[in-house]
């Protein structure tokens, strides 16, 4: 039995701007802007949010199954990720497209601004989850708003238990796709601006989200996250870095380690423990694919911050 990662392989173009961006955004001028910022670096790393969660997992031990659609110039990229323990047999290559882009500024405050080019994740439609055996967990994260959709529907129907991560894609979606997707979940995960986004598209509270899905978890950067069910609600706090290099990929790795924790049917709140570590471990490196460590270094860090790791996971 696998797990399933799907959302977008994209390559990550970042850069670095050493000001803040707060500075140049004018109040009265907010109907009209027109602003163009001098960075002073750029890396192109291997990126997207399902390879990202993928290879996190796969440093936590699991063998995830990566469903997602690349493009004519994933060769090297499906090299790296196979050689990194995940397995790519899912991914379906798009020929005659090139495989979507991130183009992304950070400040010196860690505010970001981004773009993104669709490339073959427009195909990603095109996979289905009725091709798929063995599944027995699966995050939908941020990818063609159509295609994730159609899993949400795919995954209730085939009763398989599902994240919905909508991630950045809560600005693109309807308040009716976002609902739909949800609907059913095992859990939903999104950061704060995310919820509120959620919130005033669907009109629907934590409260009603539990009405759906079965448990919710609103993660908040420095602050850490909150695991919201029917029986309560508990605060998890990050795990300090010991210096911070870049926050892109920092959520997928809290999704990996959610993942790791979900995969052994340890409690929500190990879970999302786990996710503090790998969140951390991305955030000391630049992209989401550049941190490494042994289990025995992760379950080290986990017990200098929490309680000892439950017995059975491993």
């Amino acid at each position: 039995m696998s797990i399933v990662i799907t959302g977008s392989i994209a390559y990550d173009y970042l850069m670095h701007f050493p000001g803040k961006f707060t500075e140049h955004f004018l109040p009265e001028h907010m109907s009209r802007v027109s602003l163009s910022f001098l960075v002073d670096t750029m890396d192109k790393r291997r990126g997207g949010c399902a390879p990202n969660i993928a290879y996190s997992l796969a440093l936590l031990g699991e063998r995830p199954r990566l469903m997602a659609t690349a493009g004519q110039d994933f060769g090297e990229y499906r090299q790296w990720l196979e050689a990194a323990g995940v397995d790519t047999s899912l991914v379906k290559v798009v020929d005659g497209k090139f495989t979507a882009s991130f183009f992304c500024s950070t400040d010196q405050e860690s505010n970001q601004i981004a773009s993104f080019y669709t490339g073959a994740m427009a195909n990603a439609a095109e996979l289905s989850f009725r091709t798929v055996s063995d599944c027995r967990l699966t995050i939908i994260s941020p990818n063609d708003p159509t295609a994730m959709t159609q899993y949400a529907e795919e995954c209730r129907v085939l009763q398989l238990p599902f994240i919905w991560d909508p991630g950045q894609q809560c600005a693109r979606m309807t308040g009716e796709e976002l609902a739909g997707g949800l609907a059913g979940a095992a859990l939903v995960i999104c950061n704060d601006y995310e919820f509120e986004l959620i919130r005033q598209k669907t009109g629907l509270d934590e409260a009603s989200v539990l009405e759906q899905a079965g448990a919710l978890v609103i993660t908040r950067g420095e602050n850490g996250c909150t695991i919201v069910e029917r029986s309560g609600r508990t605060d998890v706090p990050a795990v300090p870095p010991t210096h911070i290099i870049d926050p892109t990929g920092v959520g997928d790795a809290f999704r990996a380690g959610f993942m790791k924790g979900m995969s052994q049917n340890a409690p929500y709140v190990v879970c999302a423990r786990l996710g503090s570590v790998a969140a951390t471990y991305a955030l000391e490196h630049l992209g989401g694919q550049s941190h490494a460590y042994t289990w025995a270094e992760f379950r080290q860090r986990y017990e200098a911050h929490f309680d000892p790791l439950l017995t059975g996971v491993s």
